[in-house]
Formats: structure tokens, C-alpha cells, sequence
């Protein structure tokens, strides 16, 4: 098993002692390992997870007690081997908040994998499944390249909505950049791929105001894709009083405690994650570990392009 099949298979078990037991056994002794996956664990359950992704070669073995999402009667489940109106859910390959993401299969009209989010168990109230709409409209309203698309959606026959969106394999732009050596120019040419997608959105009025490594990642073909609009927002619904994001890409503002969306959120978060393409450290933890006349001289080198 490699690190996206041990988080996801560990991201499914809910009692402590079984996860902690399973991470035990499927990190072998490896501390670096088994530390990666509960920071995993930890950003997936803080409700800023994987929304689309699955590692190459990903694929963990599911039981349905622990891959189940059960809402209290046999004939709502709607968990790993069950049909959601097309789609055949194989198994949880995410989670966050609010939602659940399956690799799913689409029977027909078409035969292919998908990923299907669903809200959780429990977690249909009002205000959840009113960001979670907002989440599958702001994806519906986009047509890019850099984008994860939405396929399909609807209600399931318990009443949870539900959307479809394309499977993406891949991994974060930075560790697919730190695989493969990537020059400096060349993870600027992917970043350019990023900015484009951001544009994108806020041309639509989206701002995704969660822009992180994370939620870039390059598929198969090596093309970056934007994921996760879990915690997006519309331009037009002006300022919000409550936080979401990834406080590492904060931007002042919202830092400062002002009631503020718009694309500034979403540019600052970019620069921070250029900074972590090209330097392998986000900048903030530079300014604890060096202080910060060298993050500074870092920043003022990307900026005038030295």
C-alpha cells in the first residue's frame, strides 16, 4: 500500500484505537511515513480534503462496516458497493466536513470512474447542504482545462444530494514537481497553468479562497488541475463573516479579521504556493525557523525575477 491507499483506507475507520492500530501495521515502523499520513488525516478531517484525487496505484481493500455510510436503515445505505443511480461506488478515496468522495464507476450511458461526493451522514442541515450546492453550482458555472469538471448530479434515494465529478490521479503540484527535479522554469510554466485556472473562476465571479498545494494537482498527462471549490464563494454575495481556508495562505486581510472575499484572498494564496514550488518550504515557516529577512529576500527575488 502506498500513502494515498493507507490514508484513505485509515480516513474510513471512525474509532481511534482501530486507526491507530491499522496505521501501526500499514506503516511498517516507517515514522516519516506514518507521519505524513496523519498530517494527512488531520488537513482531510479539518474539512480541506482531496476532493477529486487518488494516487497512482492508489486502492485500498474496503469492508462495508467501515466504508459505509450508513443512515440507519439497510435500504438507505449508500456506501462502498451500492448504486447510486448510475454510478457504482467502488470506495472512499476522501472526506472533509461536510461530504465523502467515492471512486466511483459509471455503468451507463457510458462505462468509466468517477468521483462522486455525497454529504454525510448526519450532516444534511440547512447551512451544510447550502455550501455544498454552492460548491457543485460554482463547478458547474466553470469550463477549464485546469479545472476538475463536474459530469453529473442529484438527490439520492434518502434525500442526500449528491455530485459527480471527474477522477483525477494525481499528486500536489509540489511533490509532483520534487518528483520529477523539476527546473525552475519549468515550475513556473505549471504555475502559469494555476494563475490561468484562477482566472478563470474569478471571470465567473468564483473566488475559491482555498488555494494551496493540496488542492493543485497534476494528472496523469502532467496537467495541473484545481480542485476542491469546497469552500468557494461568490463575488457578487460580498464580504462573509466566517473563516475558510487554510490559515498558511491566508491572506492579511483575512488574517486581520476583515470581512473580505474577493480575488485578492485567492492571488495571495497563489504567491504563497509559487514560493512553496520554487523554495520546498512555505514562507511562514521560514520566518519561524530564519527569520525574516530571509523569507523577504526570497520573496523580493521571485517578485523581480532573479
Amino acid at each position: 500500500m502506498n500513502e494515498d491507499s493507507i490514508a484513505a483506507a485509515a480516513l474510513a475507520k471512525t474509532n481511534a484505537a482501530e486507526r491507530a492500530a491499522f496505521l501501526e501495521q500499514a506503516c511498517a515502523g516507517d515514522t516519516a511515513l506514518r507521519k505524513r499520513v496523519e498530517q494527512r488525516l488531520a488537513t482531510q478531517e479539518s474539512g480541506t480534503f482531496h476532493a477529486s484525487t487518488l494516487g497512482a496505484g492508489g486502492g485500498a481493500d474496503y469492508t462495508s462496516s467501515d466504508s459505509t455510510l450508513d443512515t440507519g436503515t439497510s435500504s438507505s445505505r449508500e456506501g462502498a458497493g451500492s448504486l447510486i443511480g448510475p454510478y457504482k461506488l467502488m470506495q472512499p478515496i476522501g472526506a472533509g466536513g461536510m461530504g465523502m468522495v467515492f471512486l466511483a464507476e459509471q455503468q451507463y450511458p457510458v462505462r468509466r470512474q468517477v468521483a462522486l461526493k455525497i454529504i454525510k451522514q448526519g450532516m444534511d442541515t440547512e447551512q451544510v447542504i447550502a455550501r455544498f450546492e454552492a460548491e457543485r453550482q460554482a463547478l458547474a458555472l466553470m469550463d477549464h482545462p485546469n479545472i476538475a469538471k463536474v459530469l453529473d448530479a442529484g438527490t439520492t434515494d434518502s434525500g442526500r444530494p449528491y455530485f459527480v465529478m471527474e477522477l483525477v490521479r494525481g499528486v500536489p503540484i509540489t511533490e509532483y514537481c520534487d518528483q520529477n527535479n523539476s527546473t525552475p522554469e519549468e515550475r513556473l510554466n505549471l504555475f502559469v497553468q494555476v494563475c490561468q485556472a484562477i482566472q478563470h473562476a474569478h471571470q465567473k465571479g468564483i473566488i475559491h479562497r482555498d488555494i494551496k498545494d493540496e488542492n493543485v494537482v497534476l494528472d496523469s498527462a502532467g496537467r495541473v488541475k484545481v480542485i476542491d471549490f469546497g469552500s468557494a464563494a461568490y463575488l457578487k454575495d460580498g464580504p462573509f463573516d466566517t473563516f475558510h481556508g487554510t490559515l498558511d495562505y491566508a491572506s492579511p486581510e483575512v488574517l486581520g479579521g476583515k470581512k473580505y472575499t474577493g480575488p485578492a484572498q485567492d492571488v495571495w494564496a497563489a504567491g504563497i504556493l509559487l514560493y512553496t514550488m520554487i523554495y520546498k518550504e512555505n514562507p511562514f515557516y521560514n520566518v519561524l525557523t530564519s527569520g525574516w529577512l530571509v523569507a523577504e529576500f526570497r520573496l523580493m527575488k521571485l517578485w523581480i525575477g532573479i
